[in-house]
């Protein structure tokens, strides 16, 4: 800045001086000029007054080395002429001061030599006699007064431009220092000249534009940041090279790394030769999609190809982890191949009696025993369907109201319904505990609880007991139902509350069971925030507990 402000300034002074000697001397050169023609004009009216009064003899002592004396005829024929030989000169009938005097009594003109170095000034004036005098007077011109003036010229030019070189320094160096001082964070607050404020208004306002974006994408960063740090998927960026840009906690743990692997080679991170070819896929084709496990868990790898302006920048890998989706899929898949079987099952046994019965194969004194057998099947098809609708609704985890409901009341009037069912397998059911509220859904509470006791009671042996409890442990109420049955081995308690899974199949059968009621228990009390846990061993009995919060 500091050197071209100089150059410039050093420049313009340039100009300005040349420009300068060369006015001034065109001014000199026409006023000079002027007065050289009024001189010749003077001497020429006092020769012409003298060669008048004492005729040509006076013209050789009027001759001067300054100017030239020259009489001419009237018809241009040289008479006299002070510098050369009159015989020798050609006529100046053509010349133009010589034709202006002739005609009108007084001519002056004006010629440059070839060389352009010397001017010459004519004036002449017409004599009595009708011959003309002229007088005749040389100088240089501008070109010639340069050239015999180039040396002091160039001196004065040399000092000059010194002068203007300092001063164009001091000059450049006075500007720039206020710039080179500035306080741009605070531009308004700067002691400067007058020209530099609209710039300074300028950077001003710039910089408060600059402050907003900053803080906007400072804003929108954190943001993203807060957004990427407490994403459950995995995110990974990486540049056009396989670069990591940046990864997560939940993308760091599936590679096995830390969040500090940033600059890292991705390969060098993760050698998993299915990630890879993915990533090279998507780098090719734009997009692509690979399920793979790793520690036990089925994780979903999205990939993108990220392009700014038509060109690759890099790609994005969103990790998903898809165990709880897979195990999903599975369980609804063998949920619907189980009901399908579970169905077809009764319904196969009312159709083959129907038609036994439809066809006359079935003797008179039978016929109560299929017909029986038919209302038996359709019954547990009918328990059979409303357990799956119950199990349905919970699934859907829709809004189902919920109130202050009394877990002993309500347990006491479960075993007072179960007590047919207890007296027929000679089964005591006692209740123990106190009254203890909960905030819950009744018709949830009624089928944990009736799940609980009726297998309780079905899965008993013939004499055994049965054991209700509830108890209150205050911000949660306990409800313990423990049987004398069969009891579960170890090995199946883990199965016990999967869907129509059953420890012995034949039993449940002959009880009536539909292989659902514990994984109905098991779902509604996590609808409604508890947990149920089993402990059993065979032939001693079974416990279940029941942990309910009292606030839901």
């Amino acid at each position: 800045m500091t050197k071209k402000i100089f150059r410039s300034v050093l420049l313009a002074a340039a100009v300005v001086l040349l420009a300068s000697v060369v006015l001034i001397m065109g001014a000199l050169y026409d006023y000079f000029t002027a007065v050289q023609k009024n001189q010749v004009r003077d001497e020429l009216t006092l020769a012409a007054g003298a060669v008048e009064t004492g005729g040509t003899a006076y013209l050789q002592a009027l001759a001067d080395e300054n100017c030239r004396l020259t009489l001419v005829g009237a018809d241009g024929t040289v008479l006299y002429d002070s510098d050369k030989n009159a015989d020798t000169l050609e006529n100046h009938a053509s010349r133009a001061e010589i034709r202006d005097a002739l005609a009108t009594g007084y001519g002056e003109s004006v010629r440059t030599s070839a060389t352009l170095l010397e001017r010459t000034i004519y004036c002449a004036k017409r004599l009595s006699d009708g011959n003309v005098l002229r007088i005749s007077v040389s100088h240089a011109t501008v070109p010639s007064l340069v050239v015999g003036m180039l040396q002091p010229i160039c001196i004065v030019l040399a000092a000059a431009m010194i002068l203007s070189a300092v001063l164009a320094k001091r000059v450049s160096k006075k500007i720039v220092e206020p710039m080179n001082t500035l306080d741009l964070e605070h531009p308004l607050d700067n002691n400067v000249y007058d020209e530099l404020s609209p710039l300074l208004t300028h950077i001003e306002m710039q910089r408060r534009q600059i402050d907003e974006q900053v803080t906007e994408l400072r804003r929108r960063q954190n943001e993203f940041s807060s957004v990427v740090r407490n994403m459950k998927e995995g995110l990974v960026l990486l540049d056009k090279k396989g670069t990591i840009l940046s990864v997560n906690a939940a993308a760091a743990d599936f590679l096995s790394t830390d969040e500090n692997c940033l600059g890292d080679d991705f390969l060098a991170v993760d050698r998993t030769h299915e990630i890879d070819s993915a990533i090279r896929d998507a780098f090719a084709n734009g997009h692509s999609e690979l399920r793979i496990e790793r520690d036990g868990k089925v994780y979903e790898l999205n990939i993108s190809r990220i392009t700014a302006e038509g060109s690759t920048v890099g790609a994005a890998l969103l990790i998903v982890d898809v165990t709880d989706k897979v195990f999903a899929e599975s369980r609804r898949r063998e949920f619907t191949a189980n009901v399908s079987h579970e169905l077809k099952t009764p319904l196969q046994s009312i159709l083959g009696s129907a038609e036994l019965l439809e066809n006359g194969l079935v003797k008179p004194e039978d016929v109560p025993q299929f017909v029986g057998r038919i209302r038996a099947e359709a019954q547990r098809l009918v328990a059979l369907i409303e357990d799956i609708i119950r199990l349905s609704r919970l699934d859907e985890h829709g809004e189902m109201p919920s109130e202050d409901v009394d877990l002993y009341t309500l347990a006491k009037a479960e075993i007072a319904a179960l007590s047919p069912l207890a007296e027929q397998k000679r089964v005591a059911v006692t209740l123990g505990g106190a009254p203890v509220v909960v905030r819950g859904v009744p018709q949830l509470l009624r089928e944990i609880l009736s799940n609980l006791c009726t297998n309780a009671v079905k899965y008993n042996v013939e004499g055994g007991s049965v054991t209700v409890t509830v108890r209150d442990t205050g911000k949660v109420a306990v409800l313990t139902v423990a049987d004398t049955g069969i009891g579960i081995p170890k090995e199946a308690q883990s199965r016990v509350f999967e869907r129509f899974y059953r420890v012995d199949k034949s039993h449940s059968r002959e009880t009536g069971g539909t292989g659902l009621g514990l994984s109905i228990v098991k779902h509604a009390v996590e609808y409604m925030g508890g947990s149920v846990t089993l402990a059993s061993a065979p032939g001693k009995g079974s416990t279940f507990t029941v942990i309910l919060p009292k606030e839901k």
